[in-house]
């Protein structure tokens, strides 16, 4: 996998991921990009920060109606105000800081609130609280397949995080990689111009059938597209 790191690193660079100015509205942002584009994403972030509700304590006592408002461009508006404001509340009982909280209990306690899952838990996780937890998204898991590696999203995170050095930086950085690469290529259908396929040539140690025995089913999807 740090192959395939520094191939993407020697094309792409640094990322500087994820775009926010605090922890809680990146997690804002986590929600709000469940299926949907980055860019709908940072007009609701704009909106609200215009209106005065990125921060815990105002966007959870906001009306439902204003908040909506403010992220109807992000699409499934209702659901997802519903979600914001319950990280907000979760946000707020904890004194907006969740530096503090062990990595699992916190993961534990993510996936309590209503709406997130697996990826929207641990790209809080890494890019708001700064833990080493690789994200595994639509993405990564197309990329994966591409070199061979398929399994579930618990196996494919752990073949990550066990291929390449515990550190956050370089997760945000590789998971940032591989979005902005296969927004550039795999979502314009350049397979013919694929890097990635000819750099990984014969750098799997196993077949690609011996990796996983686990392939992915219809109830391991992302939660987000961001296509």
């Amino acid at each position: 996998m740090i192959q395939l790191y520094e191939k993407l690193f020697s094309e792409l660079g640094d990322q500087n991921w994820w775009p926010a100015e605090t922890p809680f509205e990146v997690s804002v942002g986590a929600i709000l990009t469940q299926q949907t584009r980055w860019e709908s994403v940072e007009r609701a972030i704009t909106n609200l920060r215009k209106t005065g509700l990125l921060q815990p304590e105002s966007l959870a006592m906001a009306k439902r109606e204003i908040v909506e408002e403010q992220i109807r461009c992000t699409g499934f508006y209702r659901q997802k105000t519903e979600r914001v404001q319950e990280i907000a509340r979760y946000f707020s009982k904890n004194s907006n800081n969740i530096s503090k909280k062990p990595t699992e209990t916190l993961r534990k306690e993510l996936l309590e609130i209503k709406g997130v899952g697996d990826e929207t838990a641990d790209s809080i996780l890494l890019y708001a609280a700064e833990r080493p937890k690789f994200v595994i998204d639509a993405y990564t898991r197309r990329i994966s397949e591409c070199i061979g590696i398929r399994g579930n999203y618990k196996e494919l995170q752990q073949h990550f995080e066990e291929s390449i050095p515990r550190d956050v930086e370089l997760y945000k950085n590789f998971h940032a990689l591989i979005v902005r690469y296969a927004k550039e290529y795999c979502n314009k259908k350049r397979c013919d111009e694929c890097l990635i396929q000819n750099s990984m040539n014969g750098t799997n140690d196993h077949p690609p059938e011996t990796i996983f025995k686990t392939t992915i089913s219809s109830s391991d999807e992302t939660e987000s597209s961001n296509d």
